[in-house]
């Protein structure tokens, strides 16, 4: 561990000092701290401390805890190579910006492009991504498992009770919360929207018959992590990742969709979320996560959307007319890159606007905005939760194809295969700290043979270890833009406007921009980065760390 890290590690120890400055007035329980502790017989040493156990988070040689202020004196006297992390607070999208049920009537169905003649709903996105080409050709993600970590599932919708030709597909639910295998089901609506992206096999009439989903043909599994208010934390994340990876060959589980982001406050590799998904990744499960809906200013990706291994996925937006693809652009919302560890992020970008999917009318986020309901089981709703969901749709489609492809394998064919947005001139309408190699192509991914163009120059199994880190290509010119090998400088603005992607064409050939070198042959390219000053965590426990944020379709 170098002695960068090391101040890292030590500082966010120190950061919990502020915990325990006060105690309670005499006659009261003592307080009781939530925390994530890392490190060889972490479970035992919290016990003997007097604390209590509360998740199993073996995935990252951890357990989350409970201790008061004495006990954690304790366990820190006794055994000061623990890493001590807060148990940090995440909350799904629509949690932190509109409490108030929407005022707002329901729109009118008889006005809506997506409601057929049988007055039942269709989506376009599959057609748009060349998953529905794929459909017809007999690839639908039969025989590959989609993990979610999120809300649950709306198990009882039946385009998700069952898989395309009528089979029952959800295969097991873990409630991670409580940690163990139980309902998984959602009343809040996120995890089912996700969901439903993915894996709709409901064929409308009327919809040219066309699956509503991605991958109408896989199984499912459901791993309940955050509550019906969409809150959770990352103990349960955390633990909901350590069961998947732990039950990944019991039930073939290949793709973990994972939609959500919290703020950075570490380097990627001393997260422990990160960790959690890195270790899912070297176990052989494409991961694909959001980039978050904090855009669209630079650097502004989160957590896990920062790790360099994972497929991160930015939203493109069809301005409201979903069968007109020449007027579809970025969607303002979508985070960019580059990472504060100066990785070219996202790597792709999918639709992520004016999505339609299912929600029952019962579910929280129905009710707290009921003029996006269509029809009377689907929902329309925008960000990057929705564009992940669209890549694990297609990963899994890919996976079906070629089952022998690893992780590293569908990262490098979907940005191989992906189409930038160009302008007028023929130039980059979007940077690719913006678009990254553009929007994915369902059909180019799954018939392309290209190989070794991701995550060159990693190390996962090295940088669990500890042994070695990494940095990316981008860097700072001299007038201050961000800049990675073989790509054009960007100022960090959002260039409005209507672009198509289709009149893009890959161009990754031979391309450095994603390629990772050691940490350490290098020196921190940037100024001010709050964890280089050593101090990578917030020392309040309660902080409420918003993960997809409710955005208005635009």
């Amino acid at each position: 561990m170098n002695a960068q890290l090391r101040t890292i590690v030590l500082a966010g120890v120190a950061g919990l000092a502020g915990l325990l400055a006060g105690h309670p007035p005499t006659g009261q329980p003592a307080a009781r701290y939530a925390l994530i502790v890392q490190g060889p017989g972490a479970a035992d040493a919290v016990r003997a401390a007097g604390g209590r156990v509360t998740h199993d988070l073996g995935l990252i040689d951890a357990a989350g805890a409970e201790l008061t202020a004495t006990e954690l004196e304790r366990l820190r006297g006794r055994h000061p190579r623990l890493r001590l992390y807060p148990d940090r607070r995440l909350a799904v999208a629509g949690e932190d910006d509109n409490q108030g049920k929407d005022k707002d009537k329901d729109k009118d169905e008889d006005d809506d492009p997506v409601v057929a003649a049988a007055g039942e709903v269709y989506t376009v996105y599959p057609t748009l991504v060349g998953a529905a080409a794929l459909h017809a050709a007999g690839i639908d993600g039969y025989g590959v498992t989609v993990a979610t970590v999120d809300t649950g599932v709306w198990k009882s919708f039946e385009g998700l009770e069952e898989r395309a030709g009528g089979a029952d597909r959800m295969l097991v639910e873990f409630d991670a919360r409580k940690g163990k295998l139980g309902s998984a089901n959602d009343k809040h609506g996120h995890g089912t929207h996700v969901a439903s992206i993915i894996a709709d096999s409901t064929i409308p009439d009327g919809g040219g018959a066309r699956y509503n989903g991605i991958a109408p043909g896989v199984d499912l599994v459901a791993v309940k992590a955050f509550d019906d208010d969409g809150l959770g934390s990352y103990a349960d994340v955390i633990q909901g990742l350590t069961w998947v990876v732990a039950n990944r060959e019991a039930y073939g589980i290949r793709v973990l969709n994972l939609s959500f982001s919290a703020p950075v406050r570490s380097p990627y590799w001393d997260d422990p979320l990160n960790q959690a998904v890195m270790a899912a990744w070297q176990a052989g499960i494409v991961v694909v996560v959001s980039a978050g809906n904090g855009g669209p200013a630079p650097m502004t990706l989160g957590v896990p959307a920062n790790l360099p291994y994972a497929i991160t996925v930015g939203a493109m937006t069809d301005h409201g007319t979903p069968e007109d693809w020449t007027d579809d652009c970025l969607a303002s919302f979508s985070a960019a890159g580059p990472t504060f560890e100066a990785f070219v992020k996202p790597e792709v970008v999918a639709p992520g606007g004016h999505m339609i999917a299912a929600m029952s009318k019962k579910q929280k986020l129905s009710g707290l905005h009921p003029r996006y309901r269509v029809g009377d089981d689907y929902f329309t709703m925008s960000g990057t939760s929705q564009a992940a969901a669209v890549v694990s749709g297609v990963a899994a489609l890919m996976l079906q194809a070629d089952p022998g492809l690893s992780p590293d394998d569908v990262k490098c064919r979907l940005i191989a295969t992906a189409r930038p947005a160009v302008d007028d001139a023929g130039g980059l309408a979007f940077s690719v700290f913006q678009q990254g190699a553009g929007l994915i192509d369902a059909w180019a991914a799954v018939h392309a043979q290209a190989s070794g163009c991701a995550n060159r120059g990693l190390d996962v199994g090295r940088d669990l270890a500890g042994v070695e880190h990494y940095r990316g290509p981008a860097r700072l010119d001299a007038g201050g833009a961000f800049v990675a090998a073989g790509t054009p400088a960007w100022d960090g603005t959002f260039r409005a406007g209507e672009y198509a992607w289709f009149d893009g064409v890959p161009w990754l050939d031979g391309v450095p921009w994603l390629d990772g070198v050691p940490w350490l042959d290098g020196v921190p390219w940037l100024d001010g980065v709050p964890w280089l000053d050593g101090v990578p965590w917030s020392p309040q426990l309660s902080e409420t760390a918003s993960i997809n944020l409710w955005v208005e379709p635009e």
